[in-house]
């Protein structure tokens, strides 16, 4: 994933541009960066690795460096952002968000036969802001470069271009990710959160559409090429790595979450699979919320008989080695044996990909003296890797709980019916429920269907994109 702000003020804007960036920090682990411009100095711009030390920190030393009135800022789990690239379209900064899955055909298509180059990272990969940057320039000038990747990229990009007249921010073709626009009484900003915005006294102006592109500035917004129809936004969005404060598309993280863990207590009443529990709780930190609305319609209490200690651990994705990052997400659970010991305990967390960890945590409680331990999954069974933005990313879809399970119990035939198979009313839906538990250790396993998750979210189905659990584009 990753996160982006921008900023254009009558006044400094450094200290917005900082703040509203590091407010961003939730959605990428490798680079930060900034680009500043000054009428008088022109560009400033600083990237560093954010992996084993938070943005905050490593960019609090160039504060006193930076200058000027609008500046753009980005949180990547992908490449070195934001980059300076000088073309016929003038000196500009930019940073994107997304997923180029077509580079290499790109590359080639285009840039292949006129000796051009470019900077390759330690993958050997290109950096898609530069490809990204390198399309725009193929154009006559910013918008129809714009529109122009937009088209040629398959899989999804979001821009935020600076430049010596403001911010040209552009949606991806789809909308998979929200661009909004604050305003206050000295300029405009532009952001993923909206809440980033909200703490630095903007107010919501304005919320791009899909394809949308529109200059930011000081004084408003201009749109410069209109929104399409077609909406495909994320759904995980609500359901795991948007912040509890943040509204997309008028609805509200947090109580999205409530309402899906309603939802979902609400179904397994109906159907008498309600089990018989002490606890209900969540899967800290993004399960919480799911589990308080599960509580709140099951009438059992909400507990919280683990807690997770995060001031000096980094984020358990974030070491390279898997042992290394189970370790470290051990580490960082604290139990609270009075909530524990001889309880029957019902989970709920954000989602289910691999399932190692999660693995972790149910031996975690057995060692802690539970009793029973159910666990429940606040969406659908992930059967399928994000192609659009890196959520649920995997070299292979056997890397998926789900899937290698399918793989176990029927081979190559299982794969022919993956419908079925996130289907828990079905004979094939109840067989991969049974094998995960006796994999995992759950006493009871369930997920969220499909239709749970998007009457939670409550906008149209049509606009909201379910690859990832039904391979739907």
């Amino acid at each position: 994933m990753g996160g982006f702000f921008g900023t254009i003020s009558k006044r400094d804007c450094v200290m917005d541009l900082f703040f509203g960036t590091d407010y961003h920090s939730h959605l990428g682990t490798k680079r930060g960066g900034m680009a500043v411009y000054d009428e008088k100095d022109g560009f400033q711009r600083q990237i560093h690795n954010i992996e084993n030390t938070p943005f905050r920190t490593k960019f609090d030393k160039d504060l006193a460096e930076f200058h000027g009135c609008s500046g753009i800022g980005c949180i990547s789990d992908t490449d070195p952002q934001p980059l300076l690239v000088r073309s016929h379209l003038g000196l500009f900064a930019i940073t994107t968000v997304g997923i180029i899955r077509n580079a290499d055909d790109l590359v080639a298509r285009y840039f292949s036969e006129h000796g051009h180059q470019f900077m390759a990272m330690s993958s050997g990969k290109v950096n898609s802001t530069e490809l990204t940057a390198a399309l725009i320039n193929q154009e006559d000038d910013l918008v129809s470069g714009i529109r122009r990747a937009q088209e040629e990229i398959d899989g999804s990009i979001t821009i935020l271009i600076l430049d010596q007249k403001g911010i040209i921010a552009a949606r991806d073709r789809l909308g998979r990710l929200p661009v909004l626009v604050g305003q206050s009484e000295d300029g405009c900003c532009v952001s993923f959160e909206s809440f980033a915005y909200h703490k630095l006294g903007y107010h919501d102006s304005y919320e791009l559409g899909p394809r949308e592109i529109v200059r930011v500035t000081a004084d408003g917004v201009e749109q410069l090429s209109p929104a399409g129809e077609e909406m495909k936004i994320c759904a995980f969005l609500w359901t795991y790595y948007g912040y509890p404060n943040s509204n997309y598309e008028g609805v509200n993280v947090e109580v999205m979450r409530y309402r899906n863990g309603e939802i979902m207590a609400r179904d397994e009443i109906q159907k008498g699979q309600l089990p018989k529990v002490d606890y209900v709780a969540g899967v800290p930190d993004s399960g919480l919320p799911h589990a308080i609305g599960f509580a709140n319609r099951s009438g059992k209490p909400f507990a919280r008989p683990f807690v997770k200690y995060t001031p000096t651990w980094p984020r358990s994705f974030m070491p390279a080695n898997q042992e290394a990052r189970n370790q470290v997400a051990k580490m960082k659970q604290i139990p609270v044996p009075e909530l524990i010991e001889g309880k029957k305990l019902l989970f709920v967390d954000d989602s289910i990909v691999r399932g190692t960890q999660l693995r972790e945590t149910v031996d975690f409680l057995y060692e802690s003296g539970a009793q029973e331990v159910h666990m429940r999954s606040a969406c659908p069974p992930i059967m399928y890797g994000c192609k659009y933005l890196n959520f649920s990313r995997s070299n292979s879809d056997m890397e998926l709980l789900a899937r290698r399970t399918i793989q176990n119990l029927e081979g190559d035939e299982g794969q022919q019916h993956l419908e079925e198979y996130a289907d828990a009313s079905t004979e094939r839906g109840q067989c991969m429920l049974k094998a995960i538990c006796e994999e995992m250790g759950f006493d009871s396993l369930g997920y969220q269907s499909l239709d749970g998750l998007l009457e939670a979210i409550g906008i149209d189905r049509d606009k909201i994109c379910t690859y990832c659990w039904n391979g739907k584009e």
